[in-house]
């Protein structure tokens, strides 16, 4: 196991040159919920820090993952919760089970 966040993790690095990349796979939190599949990978956290997102809206990054994501987020992602810093806007810790 482990396909779509390997591969959510090699594109986030094409894409952004991350500092700091951390994807934890949360689907077995959800099971019984509304897009989770028996084989997991559907529920994914991201934090990430970028220089790519210095001077940019919380909004625009997102858009910057999820274009990065591209397809995935159609096809195999049914949900992404993003934490996307620029470089020295780190908060700390990341939320419960990182």
């Amino acid at each position: 196991m482990g396909e779509v966040k390997d591969e959510i993790e090699r594109r986030l690095v094409a894409a952004l040159a991350p500092e700091h990349l951390r994807v934890r796979d949360d689907s077995d939190q959800h099971i019984g919920h509304a897009g989770h599949r028996p084989e997991g990978e559907t529920h994914f956290f991201v934090d990430v820090v970028s220089a790519r997102f210095t001077g940019q809206s919380r909004v625009a990054r997102q858009r910057l993952v999820f274009a990065a994501l591209g397809e995935l987020m159609q096809q195999r992602i049914h949900a992404l919760s993003i934490r996307a810093e620029a470089p020295g806007e780190a908060e700390g810790e990341a939320p419960d089970g990182a």
